[in-house]
């Protein structure tokens, strides 16, 4: 599963489905496909997920399942997400995903 994060302050976004999840649920919102968070909302959303991201930073990174593929770790998956809310948080705009 695929999803799409959009806002009309900056460009979609397309995650994989557990990555979004996951992502979703630092933000404080339901693991719900299709969403959306209302534009009032939108700082208190991007303050959870930097919140979350930052509090998984410090916790010890977990193995490699593999040499071939390199880590990526959830605070880079993140980045665009947090580029995303940051620019509709600016705007004042709802940001929605489906």
């Amino acid at each position: 599963m695929l999803v799409t994060f959009t806002t009309d302050a900056y460009a979609d976004i397309t995650m994989f489905g557990d990555v979004a999840l996951a992502l979703l649920k630092m933000t404080g919102h339901s693991k719900t496909v299709p969403g959306a968070i209302l534009a009032a909302d939108v700082p208190m959303a991007l303050d959870r997920l930097k919140a979350a991201i930052n509090a998984d930073k410090s916790s010890p990174p977990a193995e490699k399942e593999s040499e071939d593929e390199p880590m990526v770790s959830m605070a880079d998956r993140a980045l665009p997400l947090i580029d995303l809310l940051t620019a509709a948080a600016e705007a004042e705009c709802n940001v929605m995903w489906k």
